[in-house]
């Protein structure tokens, strides 16, 4: 028998997509080698519109040896197949219902970016004070969900914290400009988003100057954070 090589990896990125992140983690945490592929989404080239059918990133693209190059687009998906792939540790629980559960919380993650991105194009106080609020109340759900840490499911890193960990690096860069107090009243949810700064494939999932360009998008878009 002769041994297979593994395939190669690429993931096609922006530098300030959380769903690229995500991707980016998982790989990391599965210890599967790749290359980033970046794009400017405001002016894509046409080898990128080729292969994405939704016009977005993240986009996994896969050499296996002898095989035609396969692309596997949406952040989930991308997650998803590194588990049925059977590489690295396993990032979601043997369970079926507790696996389901984590599914869900990875659908709620999604649901806070969404309201992530109102709250950060917020142009007005108005505006502003509304999506914190939404935010405050999400995070106080998932305070309520949370058990002793550090991560989502204790002691094993899962998928759910590869999900969350790119909607606390916004606030990295949000708390330098005004007091959101989207954290106040959740100390738990306060633990894990330290527990998982602090973890490798977390601060290696972004560029340098991520902190820089998301400054630049706030003031592109005249964000009232700016002004609070």
């Amino acid at each position: 028998m002769h041994a297979t090589n593994p395939p190669a990896y690429s993931l096609v990125s922006h530098p300030l997509c959380p769903y690229v992140q995500r991707a980016a983690i998982a790989l990391t945490e599965k210890g599967v080698a790749f290359e980033r592929r970046y794009v400017d989404l405001a002016d894509k080239p046409a080898w990128f519109v080729a292969i994405s059918p939704l016009g977005k990133v993240p986009l996994l693209i896969v050499q296996g040896e002898q095989q035609p190059v396969s692309v596997v687009f949406e952040s989930a998906v991308i997650c998803e197949y590194l588990e049925d792939a059977d590489v690295g540790p396993a990032l979601h629980p043997r369970d079926p219902l507790d696996r389901a559960r984590h599914r869900s919380w990875i659908e709620f993650a999604s649901s806070i970016l969404s309201e992530l991105w109102h709250f950060e194009t917020a142009a007005d106080a108005d505006r502003y004070e509304l999506k914190r609020r939404a935010l405050t109340d999400k995070f106080a759900r998932v305070e309520a969900e949370l058990g002793h840490g550090p991560y989502f499911a204790g002691e094993r890193f899962s998928l759910v914290d590869a999900a969350f960990a790119p909607i606390f690096r916004y606030f990295d860069v949000f708390d330098a400009l005004a007091d959101t107090r989207v954290f106040a009243d959740t100390p738990r949810v306060r633990a894990w988003r330290t527990a998982l700064s602090e973890r490798r494939s977390v601060q290696a999932s972004v560029t340098p100057d991520y902190g820089e360009r998301l400054r630049a998008f706030l003031a592109r878009h005249d964000a009232y954070l700016l002004r609070v």
